[in-house]
């Protein structure tokens, strides 16, 4: 779990400036426009009158500033320095802290700070950069004073600050000593609920969940309605899957706070994921009855109906966000959906074609072309499938398998083998294209190329359950090393023990090894979770083979009825039913 996926963080300019700026020595146009480092000083900066500076300083600020101008940004910070020294101005002191900070020199950083403070002891910039600098040393005792500092000075400010600073330094791996830290400050100061929700944030980060709990519970035991602490502890409970609690969390805080319409948010969305879908449209009908310009509930109104099979009813909910142009690519595609599920191909294509924009641009193009490989028609597929690399540059290696997919829909298995050959030479190890051609070679019989493919996957990513799926599987469809394939369906099961097509390939390889029952226990459950063509087909072959002719027979008629033209379905009607019905 982590700070910026739970929260969003604003980062300051120039936090983010010394977070992130490149190792370089010449100064990109807008880096030198935020640091102001080619605007010369006006008259009223070079002077605060014209006594209270004398010729050598400012020679040296002319100096500095054209030393900056032209790039050498260490002859600019010596100057700068060496003028802030010599003359009580904040803003020369300034002027050298952001280049040295850009410059990555923390000890000159430290320095011109320093002195920035003592200038101007009240400026929050000042004091979140020293901060910063003193975080990213691992200077505890700086780090604390200068936090304590920040509070004392910006209580009100003070967690937004936090954010800002963990967010700049996330990257570096400090989150461990932060957390050190805010312990300390904890201690100074007991009654800052921001100090332990900014904890449990950390811990949360960590991966310590116990740690993450009681820091959260102090802090709302210090501010009952800090909603954002109540909000964590809910998704602290979702990320350990822990729905019930999480929702008993979130109704309860509905309940105390019913004006917070977060809550209800979480709440809702907490529902889908324990897939309570008609709670939660209870609830987004709710938020739309408080506010009818919600549309962001309205929208997962329309999704949840979508869900229960309600389609008449998300249907209109789509139609009505047409209206609003911030919603209308999302309403076009979902609009597009339905139509799919009515087996509309016409209409869904006039939906989905006036996606134009957003992310469901690419996911319109792509549905469409799959319709019409659905509906046989290759060639309309084909001419939309050649016009999207230069519409979506970036989605190539996804266009490069439907392209794929599509020959092997025609059953042109040799064309998208050698199409996915020439792809690999020029991305060897990539996953994707290695298991593409892994299903097709497997399809065209050539086992080597197909073991070879998914083994590369293996040796890279042992866990990945697709392939140890599908190589466990072919090895026990194809082959008698059961053993082998024994191996890596086990492997495939402790990772995903309840997926429905591991299940199946299992129980396959029983029925190969000829332990009948145990086939079936295991097909029989992939089928109920799953109820797919190719399980049927081999359920209902398990159950033929086992004396259950009629079971394996009703399965299978019920399954044609809804896919007659299915190739798995018609393999077992042409393997048993008619040559039973010969005899």
């Amino acid at each position: 779990m982590s700070i910026l996926r739970l929260f969003s963080v604003i980062s300051l300019v120039i936090l983010a400036a010394c977070a992130t700026a490149p190792e370089q020595t010449g100064v990109p146009k807008a880096a030198e426009k935020s640091l102001g480092l080619t605007k010369p000083l006006s008259k009223s900066e070079h002077k605060e009158d014209k006594t209270s500076i004398d010729p050598d300083v400012l020679f040296m600020l002319m100096t500095a500033e054209i030393a900056g101008q032209r790039g050498q940004y260490d002859v600019a910070l010596e100057g700068y320095l060496e003028a802030a020294k010599r003359v009580h101005d904040p803003r020369l002191t300034e002027r050298a802290a952001m280049i040295a900070m850009y410059m990555k020199d923390g000890n000159k950083t430290n320095e011109a700070v320093s002195l920035w403070l003592k200038q101007d002891p009240k400026n929050l910039s000042a004091r979140k950069i020293a901060a910063l600098s003193a975080l990213k040393s691992e200077n505890k005792q700086q780090s604390v004073e200068q936090l304590d500092g920040l509070l004392k000075q910006d209580p009100a400010g003070f967690e937004k600050t936090l954010f800002e600073l963990a967010g700049a330094l996330q990257k570096d791996g400090s989150v461990p000593f932060i957390y050190e830290v805010m312990e300390t400050l904890s201690v100074k100061h007991p009654d800052q609920a921001s100090i332990f929700f900014i904890q449990s944030l950390l811990a949360a980060d960590m991966k310590n969940k116990e740690l993450a709990e009681r820091k959260i519970e102090r802090a709302l035991k210090l501010q009952p309605d800090l909603d954002k602490a109540l909000i964590l502890q809910a998704q602290m409970a979702v990320y350990a899957e822990d729905f019930n609690r999480a929702e008993t969390l979130l109704r309860n805080a509905v309940a105390k706070y019913p004006d917070n319409q977060k809550f209800k948010k979480l709440l809702a969305q907490v529902l889908i994921k324990a897939a309570k879908y008609n709670e939660a449209g209870e609830v987004y009908e709710t938020l739309v009855s408080n506010d009818p310009k919600d549309y962001e509930s309205l929208f997962s109104l329309g999704l949840v109906h979508l869900q229960l099979d309600h389609d008449s009813k998300a249907e209109d909910i789509f139609k009505q966000l047409l209206g609003q142009a911030e919603w209308r690519n999302q309403a076009n595609f979902y609009l597009g959906k339905i139509e799919e599920k009515r087996d509309n191909t016409a209409n869904a294509l006039a939906w989905f074609d006036k996606v134009t924009d957003g992310p469901f641009q690419f996911e319109a193009a792509v549905t469409g072309i799959s319709l019409l490989a659905k509906d046989k028609q290759y060639d309309k597929a084909e001419q939309r499938l050649k016009a999207l690399p230069s519409r979506f540059p970036k989605q190539k290696l996804r266009i490069v398998l439907i392209q794929a997919e599509l020959y092997s829909q025609q059953k042109q298995q040799e064309k998208a083998y050698n199409y996915l050959t020439g792809e690999l030479k020029n991305y060897p190890d990539q996953e994707e294209l290695l298991y593409s051609r892994a299903l097709i070679a497997d399809r065209m019989g050539k086992l080597d190329v197909m073991e070879a493919d998914l083994q590369k996957i293996l040796a890279k990513v042992p866990d990945n359950v697709e392939a140890l799926n599908a190589l466990g599987y072919s090895l026990a469809d194809k082959t008698t090393r059961y053993a082998e394939a024994e191996t890596y369906l086990h492997h495939a099961l402790r990772i995903k023990p309840e997926e429905a097509v591991i299940l199946d390939s299992y129980g396959w390889l029983k029925y190969k090894m000829g332990n009948y029952q145990a086939a079936l226990d295991y097909l029989q459950k992939a089928y109920d979770k799953q109820p797919e063509n190719e399980i049927a087909a081999h359920l209902a072959e398990v159950l033929w083979v086992s004396g259950k002719k009629e079971e394996a027979q009703k399965l299978i008629m019920d399954a044609l009825g809804n896919a007659p033209d299915d190739p798995y379905l018609l393999g077992f009607k042409n393997k048993f039913l008619k040559s039973d019905s010969s005899k």
